[in-house]
């Protein structure tokens, strides 16, 4: 199992062969659980429908949020104009 330093921020580094086993890239969110002495990290369940869960997140360097219904209905208009 590899040991991995905390860092002087309380970062940690999870090992690349983890990440893509779990399919952990960049931006994805996760889940801290503590189980008496120890820290579970592991990718949230989404219920519903997918399309709802993502609508419902957003990437911390948002300024405002964004209606992804909105933004697919005006692409939608815009190529059938084209044609």
């Amino acid at each position: 199992m590899p040991a991995r330093s905390i860092g002087p921020k309380g970062q940690v580094v999870i090992p690349k062969r983890m990440r893509e086993a779990l399919g952990l890239n960049p931006g994805v969110e996760v889940i801290f659980e503590l189980r008496e002495k120890e820290v579970v990290i592991k990718k949230p369940e989404v219920s519903g429908s997918y399309a709802d869960y993502f609508m419902t997140t957003s990437a911390p360097k948002l300024k405002k949020w964004i209606n992804l219904k909105e933004l697919i209905a005006e692409e939608v208009d815009e190529r059938v104009s084209l044609h």
